[in-house]
């Protein structure tokens, strides 16, 4: 059997049970989702194994925090509020239609078609699934092949929750998820490269099927003219770039400083790097990059700066060798130029380009003319900055004074704009996202629309174009 005759078979298993069950209660929904929680508490130590078993070395606790924690947090939170995101949401019904009453009721779309990423891959799998189950949908999730050994424990713990009509795992290489694209899901989550995200669009055009597109770009970190504790920048900036060796999709890409402070934004950055990881090779808390492939990539955007005079600065405070590892430590870069590859793509890495401004419009402008970005981070106390940033600068979200953690709260929306995706999930948004909104008029034993019903003309319906035509 074919795996795309596979995947056809499955969806059709989905949609058939889906028809059968259109609806689940609220405490149906809530059964499953409970299932699933107790299901990834009891094999966490699989998942987190898995994980690092796929990186070559992935720190666990990055996987508790920025995978475990969020995933289990995002049940928590949807499983409080579901019976009330399924009440009814009554409207108004306009004079000239009275009498009769208007609502919105939230109804599941029928089956989801979810594709995850390698970078976080617990994560982007049980972020779109959850919001999925709680608005009642089945889901095929598409796992990534470079991620084999999390996909097969994500697989196991499923099998323990779901039957595969309900919930099931496609796994795969790049054609195959080109196929899983294909399919005509009632509604599609991608995770992943703008690049790809055009390719998933496109096949889930041939079937009218709407689609999430969570990207990714070139996320800038702000640091403001007015006065800004840099050393808690350049802390907070390390973080979320050396989180998973900024293999994120929310990552600070690079750094726009005052012309003025570049050397002290420089020497922060380095203690904060320093501080957090005193040396790598050994270091179980800095993780390696995914595989051949990425590492060779980061490595050309490294010598291409180089080979173009750029200031390459590894932070390597033990000055040790990463051979035979697929370790790159922090690299900030200075006197970067337009041309090269690491101000042109997103990194995707541990690479930080500093870029330094002399007038706060530069550091705006500069922004504004590349394409619109994830996430987009700002630090400073200056509320004209501040102002400034919010009203005239576009991204999918925004962190004042701190990276990456907007994504963990449940109770904002995230996705991108333009290139760096279309549509929201988490939390509400999420439930909204896979539910369709439909419009209920009701009317009862009087039908005052009989007065507008043909042949036209009369006194009456003249009124009615006086009243309600002005």
């Amino acid at each position: 059997m074919s795996e795309t005759k596979e995947m056809q078979q499955l969806l059709s298993a989905q949609q058939t049970h889906f028809n059968a069950a259109p609806y689940w209660s609220a405490a149906e929904r809530i059964e499953r989702l409970n299932k699933l929680k107790a299901a990834l508490l009891n094999q966490q130590e699989a998942l987190i194994n898995a994980i690092s078993e796929d990186f070559g070395r992935r720190s666990a606790d990055e996987t508790r925090l920025a995978e475990l924690l969020p995933s289990v947090e995002g049940i928590n939170y949807v499983n409080k509020r579901i019976r009330k995101w399924l009440r009814p949401s009554r409207r108004k019904v306009g004079l000239a239609f009275q009498p009769a009453s208007a609502r919105v009721e939230y109804q599941p779309l029928g089956v989801v078609g979810i594709i995850v990423p390698w970078n976080y891959p617990l994560y982007l799998a049980m972020g779109p699934l959850t919001a999925a189950i709680a608005a009642g949908n089945r889901a095929m999730i598409k796992m990534s092949e470079f991620t084999p050994a999390t996909a097969a424990a994500f697989t196991t713990l499923l099998a323990e929750v779901f039957p595969p009509e309900e919930v099931c795992v496609i796994t795969g290489e790049a054609e195959v998820a080109a196929e899983f694209s294909r399919l005509p899901f009632d509604h599609m989550l991608f995770t992943g490269g703008t690049n790809i995200g055009r390719h998933v669009m496109k096949a889930a055009a041939e079937n009218l099927t709407p689609v999430t597109l969570e990207l990714g770009g070139k996320s800038p970190a702000i640091i403001g003219k007015a006065d800004t504790n840099i050393a808690s920048a350049a802390e907070r900036i390390a973080f979320g770039k050396a989180l998973n060796a900024g293999q994120t999709c929310v990552a600070p890409d690079y750094v726009l400083c005052p012309e003025d402070k570049l050397n002290t934004v420089v020497a922060e950055l380095t203690h904060a790097f320093t501080s957090m990881y005193p040396s790598f090779k050994e270091n179980d808390d800095y993780s390696w990059i995914i595989n051949a492939k990425q590492f060779d990539r980061l490595h050309e955007v490294l010598q291409d700066a180089i080979s173009r005079g750029a200031n390459v600065t590894p932070i390597n405070p033990k000055n040790e060798s990463f051979s035979g590892t697929r370790i790159i430590p922090p690299t900030l870069i200075t006197g970067a130029k337009a041309e090269m590859k690491v101000l042109q793509d997103e990194i995707f890495g541990p690479v930080l380009p500093i870029i330094t401004y002399r007038e706060f419009s530069e550091a705006l402008e500069y922004v504004r003319q590349g394409d619109r970005p994830l996430a987009l981070y700002y630090f400073g106390d200056d509320r004209a900055e501040r102002d400034l940033v919010l009203k005239t600068t576009h991204s999918g979200g925004v962190c004042i004074n701190d990276t990456v953690f907007h994504v963990a709260q449940d109770d904002l929306p995230f996705g991108g704009v333009g290139p760096s995706g279309m549509g929201h999930y988490h939390g509400h948004e999420g439930f909204l996202t896979f539910s369709k909104a439909r419009a209920v008029l009701q009317k009862g034993k009087l039908n005052s629309a009989k007065f507008v019903y043909p042949p036209y003309g009369g006194k009456l319906l003249n009124m009615i174009y006086k009243l309600f035509i002005r």
